[in-house]
């Protein structure tokens, strides 16, 4: 089976470009466009909405709805452009030299691209196997549109083979990688006049040293290298990122707002690394806060929370994988994905695997090559081949 024609691709990424997608809007434009296309093909598909009604995923099946079929899985969100230095309009597909640069080409509306290029040739093909697009909306924030859409397949009579997340890894099959556990922390001081400073208390002073803690404890971390990794960052990580407080330099700062994250290795780390900060932190610097003034001390809260993806090399789903992208090789990657998600929420195998390389995304004039878009092709057309015995 041929890949489609480049222009094909090249038409539907420039549409899925066009749209702004920034995790702060609604998707709905897109998800409208995607429908019209398919319903020009004779596919329909399950839109699941959020709450809101702004936003919504949508699940397509092509070939017999009654089997176990495989899922080609991508977010069309797309992360900020504001204040980035781009050479052209970032949400306009521009072609040079070979790659294709506009917002999301590479994270990963190119993968999306393909993904529906191929649709005809699915259709065309006598599928034994369905096929499944779960196309999802702001990953890019923890992995939110995803779970409504995996709740919902969850609770289908059939539970699809495997899946392939096509974010970013050169066409290079990636068996695992880390979770993250995302946390916010409050600190509720006392404003004084500056003059009097020991009489108020200080958020930003009691902030820094949970900021000081976790930096000691990513040192720790970073020391505990696995032996032969498969990672590309061969340790867990933790970092401070945000840190907002202050209010005038003369006023004894009465709020601090702390935001950090560990990428763990193990399946649960991440939580665990940042539960056993939370708890250091209540024991050591809040009861000192609170000797200060009662009313002070520190609030915790979630923000975002996925776990790692540690799929075995021997699955068959990572075999499938290598056949169709025509390698042999396997990796693990620091940076999260919606994989994970598709195995602890709705038990499906998966691996990810698409078009481009993580340098490129959230970059400004981020790109893909057309190479890499034809590859992916490539990949899908085995799918379908392999789908249709």
């Amino acid at each position: 089976m041929q890949t489609p024609r480049p222009d094909r691709i090249r038409k539907l990424l420039a549409d899925l470009v066009a749209f702004d997608t920034v995790s702060d809007r609604s998707n709905l434009p897109l998800i409208d466009h995607i429908e019209k296309y398919l319903a020009s093909l004779g596919v329909s598909g399950q839109r699941i909405v959020d709450d809101t009604g702004q936003k919504s995923s949508l699940w397509v099946t092509i070939g017999p709805e009654d089997k176990a079929g495989l899922v080609l899985s991508g977010h069309t969100d797309v992360v900020p452009v504001a204040g980035q230095d781009w050479s052209h309009n970032p949400f306009e597909l521009v072609e040079r030299d070979g790659r294709l640069y506009g917002r999301g080409t590479t994270d990963m509306k190119g993968f999306v691209a393909v993904c529906l290029a191929m649709v005809p040739e699915m259709l065309a093909a006598p599928l034994k196997t369905p096929i499944h697009l779960a196309i999802s909306y702001d990953e890019e924030i923890g992995c939110v549109g995803v779970r409504p859409m995996l709740r919902e397949l969850s609770r289908k009579p059939v539970t699809p083979l495997g899946c392939f997340v096509g974010e970013p890894t050169q066409m290079q099959v990636i068996i695992g990688h880390k979770g993250k556990h995302g946390v916010r922390a409050t600190f509720r001081g006392l404003a004084r006049h500056s003059s009097i400073a020991p009489d108020g208390v200080n958020a930003i002073e009691y902030a820094a040293e949970l900021i000081l803690e976790i930096r000691r404890r990513a040192a720790l971390l970073a020391a505990a290298t696995e032996r032969n990794s498969l990672y590309d960052v061969p340790h867990s990580t933790l970092l401070t990122s945000i840190v907002h407080g202050g209010a005038a330099l003369n006023i004894v700062p009465d709020h601090c707002a702390v935001e950090f994250e560990c990428r763990g290795i193990g399946i649960t780390e991440s939580r665990q690394v940042t539960d056993a900060i939370i708890a250091w932190a209540k024991a050591e610097i809040a009861p000192r806060m609170r000797a200060q003034h009662p009313e002070c001390g520190i609030d915790f809260e979630e923000i975002l929370d996925y776990p790692a993806l540690d799929t075995a090399a021997d699955h068959p789903v990572v075999t499938l994988a290598k056949q169709l992208a025509g390698r042999n090789d396997h990796a693990k990657v620091a940076f999260g994905t919606e994989a994970s998600l598709f195995v602890s929420m709705a038990g499906v195998p998966s691996v990810v695997v698409g078009p481009g390389g993580i340098a490129q995304a959230h970059t400004p004039d981020e790109f893909v090559e057309l190479s890499q878009l034809l590859a992916c092709g490539d990949f899908v057309a085995r799918l379908i081949t392999h789908c249709a015995k």
